[in-house]
């Protein structure tokens, strides 16, 4: 894998950004089918995401409406029409999706999805009338999209970040600033570089921008709490990880990082909790959050259960750079007496 070089160097930096990674990871422009048939993505067996168009009492919307799918929240991704109020999309590429919807007569609406795996998701997106004061959350006006030029240099940084050259990321993320200041995304990854480039407190710095602009940006608030717990601030972190959560409930990794935040605030009950629905969410992809789990699991008392943890964990991955770590824990509790010998 490309990225196996850059995630190691991350790691020797004790710097633990899950998000990033989807980021570079889908810095390749996407092809998106417009207007795929319902039949059609069902019957594959690629990501699909169905968008219903839906008015504030919750029925179809009765009129068609534009539905527009952007990656990371500003790449267009494909457009097409709703019918009956359902508008269909299969993106080649996995990550986090940001819908826009615009029909006549009622106020643009948006929503945010994340399809990590390639399975069908549904949205829902409700539109209120042009003349109805009330506002809701999906009913908000759609976020503004970045002009070409800033784009462009967005889509440039955003290359340049995942080839790792940091210095040409640099200029091209501080030139799409200069042109949208505002903007959460490019916000977000300055953020990013300069997790990248070890620099905390700049990435503290621009990241609460970013989530003070935008409050539900899921993405600027995992990594922002991310940057927080590794500084040691456990306590500070837990809020803007909770906030990203609502946002997108789906992401393990942001998950697996509020589980270690409240491992560390000695919360240990919510931290076998976080930690036991992160790896089952995981399906696989990060077998060392069983070392958090068996972690917890002995914090509340359950000797034998972690240490049927770390058991498993020792005979699945006997490779796993981990693997000694959990035989010597393993080990501590059969000599504190805490659990039975083999």
């Amino acid at each position: 894998m490309h990225l196996t070089k850059h995630i190691a160097v991350l790691r020797r930096r004790r710097i633990v950004l899950p998000l990033l990674f989807s980021v570079l990871l889908t810095a390749i422009p996407a092809r998106c089918q417009d207007g795929v048939t319902e039949q059609k993505a069902i019957g594959g067996n690629n990501a699909t995401i169905v968008v219903n168009v839906r008015n504030t009492s919750g029925d179809p919307l009765p009129v068609a409406a534009v539905v527009k799918l952007y990656r990371n929240g500003s790449i267009p991704n494909g457009q097409t029409t709703s019918s009956q109020g359902r508008a269909i999309f299969m993106p080649q590429n996995l990550g986090d999706f940001l819908v826009v919807v615009e029909a006549s007569g009622y106020k643009p609406g948006r929503a945010n999805v994340d399809v990590p795996i390639p399975v069908k998701v549904e949205v829902d997106v409700y539109l209120q009338p042009e003349n109805d004061a009330n506002s809701t959350a999906n009913g908000a006006p759609g976020a503004p999209i970045l002009a070409p030029k800033a784009q462009k240099e967005v889509d440039l940084g955003l290359k340049a970040l995942q080839e790792n050259k940091l210095d040409d990321a640099q200029k091209h993320l501080n030139a799409a600033a200069a042109l949208a200041p505002s903007y959460p995304d490019v916000l977000y990854l300055i953020g990013v570089l300069a997790i990248r480039r070890n620099d905390l407190p700049r990435a503290r710095e621009v990241l609460t921008k970013a989530t003070q602009i935008d409050p539900k940006h899921a993405r600027a608030l995992a990594a922002l709490g991310t940057v927080l717990s590794n500084q040691s601030n456990y306590e500070e972190a837990i809020s803007p990880l909770e906030k990203a959560l609502e946002v997108n409930p789906h992401s393990w990794e942001t998950r697996w990082t509020l589980a270690k935040a409240c491992y560390y605030q000695r919360q240990y009950d919510r931290a076998l909790k976080e930690s036991q629905s992160a790896l089952a969410a995981a399906e696989g992809r990060a077998p060392e959050i069983e070392l958090l789990v068996a972690q917890s699991l002995t914090s509340v008392g359950r000797y034998e259960d972690s240490a049927q943890t770390l058991r498993t964990f020792v005979q699945n991955h006997p490779d796993h750079p981990q693997a000694a770590v959990a035989q010597r824990w393993l080990d501590r509790l059969k000599q504190a007496g805490k659990i039975k010998s083999d």
